[in-house]
């Protein structure tokens, strides 16, 4: 196998140059199961990368019988909120409402709140909302959500002028496979990295079946550093997860204590990659030498980030292992996708600036910045403060690393007019390539719109298909209609597929 032959830039996506293409492909026969994976962090070019460099890999053998995307875009804002929402319900932020999971809604209150006072809250849907954050568990039952959340710390609405709490699935506006594979009584199952990926249960509070979360920010055991702060931590963080899919291969639930059918739609995430891209030397339980991060413009791995690829390709070996092991691979589509990218890969570029910019916005409210900004202003006062907000911000755009102030009309055309619609913000700034708002020590972030963030691994596989990349531009979203065609239902069941037009996947050969 080659590897990817381009450079990734603000506006050349990577082009694919990756082993021997064929022009056909073998009939798949009808899926039973999907078995869709999210690596979080990983670039396609780290996919090429990594199985050029490893051709007896687990990712170099799903390629043999798989079709690779090398030009596959994330959504945009490309953080792990929409970029999941994007896989599971085919659609962008213009009919799913979600543009990160720390954001705002011009018409909810505050956690507690009882609905009193100017409506206009931030909703921020991770850590913050278990009952306790700092255990793996969030201080409830994987598995039982209402034991994971505490309700006291939710958004607040008024529905049919009574204040009620607002959960994560109350927040997607559309459905997503999950609930349309049980409304065909197929099983369901996910695993993430929050309680608060209980919204995965969709609009109908009830699309997963076995939903096995834990908290990623957790602290490690016997000490006061989340499991973010060390490569190892992160590993066994995936780790316990890991087991609990291959549980449910077994024809076991999530904790292996019942027996349960095989999901037809299962999966989980992995977050390896992801802090191995961020974190910037050895945490607690490391080798002291780890380097997190890459090496070069060309995505070479520094020791960190390279011990987090080997695990995950071990874990998805693990994977079609137990697929084949319970006679499973043949029936089974593997999707591998990520949520998001990383910025940057080039350490050379990296720029780290205050991570609280732009509180000064006149007539602001909330903003959300990693390598990029999402600025609300205050509903009431919006109106007479839209013009200064934007002067200030581009006065403010060399000192914050900004590259484009998206106005209110720019928003309107891409998702929905700001002034009508309560999640729209009212301004997003893209930032210039290697800039991180960060008050601590990492090294990478996602979230923006540039190259680096978007441009994520895709590939499909199964015994039954023939090897060949395709380089046609897709989008992450695809996923999802791909997703029900695979299991013979009709993608239109999906609400952000008909309003938003969502196509298939190119080039799959079922």
């Amino acid at each position: 196998m080659k590897t990817l032959k381009s450079a990734l830039a603000a506006s050349t996506i990577v082009a694919a140059s990756m082993g021997a293409f064929f022009t056909s492909s073998a009939v798949a026969a009808p899926y039973k199961h999907v078995l869709l994976i999210s690596v979080d962090g990983l670039h396609a070019l780290d996919l090429a990368n990594y199985m050029a460099a490893n051709p007896a890999s687990a990712l170099a053998a799903l390629a043999h019988t798989g079709i690779f995307y090398p030009n596959a875009l994330t959504s945009a804002p490309s953080d792990s909120f929409p970029g999941m929402v994007a896989q599971v319900t085919g659609g962008t932020p213009k009919s799913t409402g979600v543009f990160y999971d720390d954001s705002y809604d011009r018409t909810y209150f505050a956690p507690a709140s009882d609905c009193k006072g100017a409506p206009g809250a931030e909703v921020a849907f991770a850590e913050n909302i278990d009952v306790d954050s700092t255990r793996i568990d969030g201080g409830g039952k994987p598995g039982d959500f209402r034991s994971q959340i505490d309700p006291a710390k939710l958004p607040m609405t008024l529905i049919g002028g009574k204040c009620t709490v607002v959960y994560p699935h109350d927040f997607v506006r559309v459905n997503n496979v999950f609930e349309i594979v049980k409304a065909h009584g197929g099983r369901t199952a996910w695993s993430d990295k929050h309680p608060a990926y209980e919204w995965l249960n969709g609009p109908s509070g009830t699309g997963v079946d076995d939903l096995y979360a834990l908290e990623q920010d957790s602290l490690i055991p016997g000490t006061k550093v989340k499991t973010t702060g060390s490569f190892k931590a992160e590993r066994d963080f995936d780790d316990a997860r890991l087991k609990a899919v291959i549980n449910e291969i077994k024809g076991l639930d999530s904790t292996g204590s019942h027996p349960a059918a095989v999901p037809t739609l299962f999966g989980m995430n992995f977050q390896a990659v992801s802090v191995g891209q961020k974190l910037p030397k050895a945490g607690p339980g490391d080798e002291a030498d780890l380097v997190g991060g890459y090496k070069d413009a060309g995505g070479t791995p520094n020791s960190g980030l390279a011990k987090q690829l080997t695990y995950v390709d071990g874990a998805l070996g693990e994977l079609v292992n137990a697929l084949k092991d319970n006679h499973l691979a043949d029936s089974t589509l593997i999707i591998l996708a990520s949520k998001h990218g990383q910025s940057p890969i080039d350490p050379a570029t990296f720029q780290a600036l205050d991570d609280d910019p732009y509180t000064k916005t006149p007539g602001y409210a909330f903003h959300i910045a990693d390598d990029a900004a999402l600025i609300w202003l205050k509903p009431e006062e919006r109106a007479k403060n839209l013009d200064a907000a934007q002067d200030y911000l581009e006065k403010s755009s060399k000192a914050e690393g900004i590259a484009q102030i998206q106005p209110p009309n720019v928003l309107a055309l891409a998702y929905q007019d700001p002034a009508t619609d309560s999640r729209t913000p009212d301004f997003i700034a893209t930032v210039n390539p290697g800039v991180v708002y960060t008050s601590g020590s990492k090294i990478a972030e996602h979230g923006g719109a540039n190259a680096n963030d978007r441009n994520v691994a895709l590939l499909i596989s199964s015994p039954s298909i023939e090897q060949r990349s395709v380089p046609a531009l897709v989008q992450t979203s695809q996923v999802a209609p791909t997703i029900l065609h695979a299991l013979g239902y009709d993608a239109n069941e999906l609400q952000a597929v008909k309003i938003e037009g969502t196509q298939e996947l190119p080039a799959t050969p079922f």
